[in-house]
């Protein structure tokens, strides 16, 4: 290991129980209650950790052959635990080309997109052409809407899909929609809507669960292929201080990933994989259980996954133009005035009370993806009748993004049991907050935009997740995003002085907090002797540098169950760290909640 030095012959008389490695002169963040100083910790030979203290304290645990790492002033502190990701899918879009969220005129658009063209020409006539991160708001000038014609003068006759980095939106040229057999008469799908122009017929956009109609003819990558960006993906992430992930969105493909990287063992990170139930099947629990007990006996003996979560999608996003999200009073139009519409609950109340009862009594949690405050409420609404059903309150279910929450519904997560998962990321004033948003719900429903400080006073329990790839995968300004609630993008604090956590909180959120939601807090998410030695040390003290700094903080060390996962010295983790370097410089799309099907079951941030 390149930070990491042997304890030389001057140990020769350390006691036999002695660390395989100790991190000293660091400032250690355990995420307890103790408000003793700690310099140092050990970590045992059984992956445990053996000592936290003083220097002088655990150097006691040195013995000839401890690797001794000095932190040179820097924080040792408990991994990151991501409540909320799609690593599988960051692997999946790495493979083809990207549009980064980039704002572009069409015929910048069009330039962009024959480059791409030439790039693949080998593919000519009737391969498909699949762009990653398409910004559904970002043709130029604002309001451009777009049409399949845009893409269908195109210098080819190769079948084109865009595919949005929100999740929600697929825009595809005419030759896609051809494949597809998509025309005006063809009807919207349950949860999805085929967007038509003012002549009735198909524009190229889907939004939602139509996007499988276009999605399910696209061909997959090869498994090999996949799987060596899959590894890459998760080295990534064990150099941005990740331990733990939950997969928000799966299905069999992506065990079979998971299967596949666990026996090459790249497999870096602990998974919780959250399988997903889709909108139909959430009518029929029995018929819901029975598919999530398949997966779950086909794949429980993959080493690193923890089975028990359930993912649900009940909206959308709220963002401009999609409009999929819940909201308990309709959307505004852009001069302001009430609209009819209060976008797409996918689960009634009931239905997903009585879906989340059926799984809650037998052990299993619930995973909701909610961003408008109808569906916030819808999921809070079926915790309580499973309460009610079960009497089990011990199960955590969970309540993602939040972006939008009616102030009476505040009091009710702590009532509930009920985690709140948010990505805080998203908490700062950008297109996506300000252009996109307040416009169409009004600043009195604006100001309750992710309520992280409200939902923490009336004593409700949050954790925090990254929704990557939907973002680059920028962990340390997720967690100062979430103290200032302006990044390192953003244009002034959102909401600040209401919403902004502390530094121990945001710290605590995206450790213990998430551990708590994922039901390890038992093994990991702080530093204590005889937790898991899932850590990370970082080039700095997060606890006390100015709270913008935290956003660039460099990985030096990441740890998984006592094994190096990352080491920033090293060649693979300089690798590593520079393929993080490299996404985080990209702009960001919005929300990502992939309702499609294909290879996951409908991805999504939920």
């Amino acid at each position: 290991m390149g930070v990491v030095a042997s304890a030389g012959p001057a140990a020769a008389s350390s006691p036999r129980r002695s660390a395989a490695l100790v991190v000293h002169n660091a400032r250690v963040f355990t995420g307890t209650s103790s408000r003793a100083r700690h310099e140092a910790v050990a970590v045992g030979r059984d992956g445990r950790i053996l000592a936290v203290g003083t220097d002088s304290a655990v150097k006691r645990f040195v013995g000839r052959d401890t690797d001794v790492v000095d932190a040179r002033g820097g924080t040792v502190m408990s991994g990151i635990h991501d409540g909320h990701a799609h690593p599988m899918d960051a692997a999946s879009r790495s493979l083809r080309p990207s549009l980064a969220g980039a704002e572009q005129t069409v015929e910048e658009l069009q330039k962009t997109l024959t480059a791409f063209l030439k790039d693949s020409a080998d593919q000519e006539p009737d391969g498909w052409l699949v762009v990653e991160d398409w910004n559904p708001v970002g043709l130029l000038p604002r309001g451009t809407a777009p049409h399949h014609s845009m893409l269908d003068s195109l210098p080819t006759r190769r079948p084109i899909a865009l595919r949005g980095g929100d999740g929600h939106n697929l825009w595809a040229n005419q030759r896609a929609l051809d494949i597809a057999k998509i025309t005006a008469s063809t009807p919207d799908p349950v949860g999805g809507k085929i967007v038509k122009g003012a002549d009735g017929k198909p524009t190229g956009v889907l939004k939602d669960d139509a996007q499988p109609l276009v999605s399910r003819h696209i061909p997959e990558p090869d498994e090999t292929q996949l799987a060596d960006a899959a590894a890459k993906t998760l080295a990534e992430a064990a150099a941005s201080g990740i331990t733990t992930f939950m997969e928000a969105v799966v299905g069999r493909g992506e065990l079979e990933l998971y299967r596949h990287l666990a026996e090459s063992d790249r497999l870096l990170q602990r998974i919780v994989p959250a399988l997903r139930v889709e909108t139909d099947l959430t009518k029929d629990p029995a018929a819901a259980f029975a598919y999530a007990n398949e997966l779950r006996a086909d794949f429980k003996g993959v080493r690193g996954l923890r089975f028990g979560t359930i993912k649900v999608f009940l909206d959308g996003v709220i963002e401009y133009p999609a409009q999929t999200a819940a909201l308990l009073k309709p959307y505004l139009d852009k001069d302001g005035k009430p609209t009819d519409h209060r976008g797409d609950l996918y689960v009634s109340a009931a239905d997903y009370g009585r879906l989340s009862a059926a799984f809650n009594a037998e052990g299993w949690q619930m995973h909701a993806h909610a961003i408008g405050d109808r569906a916030v409420r819808t999921s809070l609404d079926g915790y309580a009748y499973a309460l009610r059903k079960t009497g089990r309150r011990d199960l955590r279910n969970t309540t993602a993004h939040l972006e939008l929450v009616d102030p009476a519904d505040l009091p009710r997560f702590a009532a509930l049991g009920v985690v709140a998962c948010m990505q805080l990321q998203w908490a700062t004033r950008n297109i996506w907050t300000m252009d996109s948003l307040l416009p169409y719900i009004g600043a009195a429903r604006h100001r309750w935009l992710y309520p992280a400080r409200s939902l923490q006073k009336r004593r409700a329990a949050l954790a925090g997740g990254s929704d990557w790839p939907v973002d680059p995968l920028q962990v340390w300004n997720q967690i100062r995003t979430a103290i200032d609630r302006e990044g390192m993008e953003g244009g002034g604090g959102l909401y600040r002085a209401e919403e902004g956590l502390s530094r121990t909180s945001s710290l605590l959120m995206h450790t213990l907090g998430t551990a708590r939601q994922l039901r390890s807090d038992h093994l990991t998410g702080t530093v204590e002797r005889g937790k898991a030695a899932d850590l990370v040390l970082l080039d700095r003290d997060v606890t006390r540098c100015p709270v913008a700094d935290i956003s660039s903080s460099e990985v030096r060390l990441t740890l998984v169950g006592g094994t190096v996962v990352h080491d920033a010295e090293s060649s693979a983790g300089r690798a590593a760290a520079a393929r993080v370097t490299r996404a985080a410089a990209g702009p960001r799309p919005t929300a990502y909640a992939s309702v499609h099907g294909g290879r996951h079951a409908s991805c999504g941030c939920g």
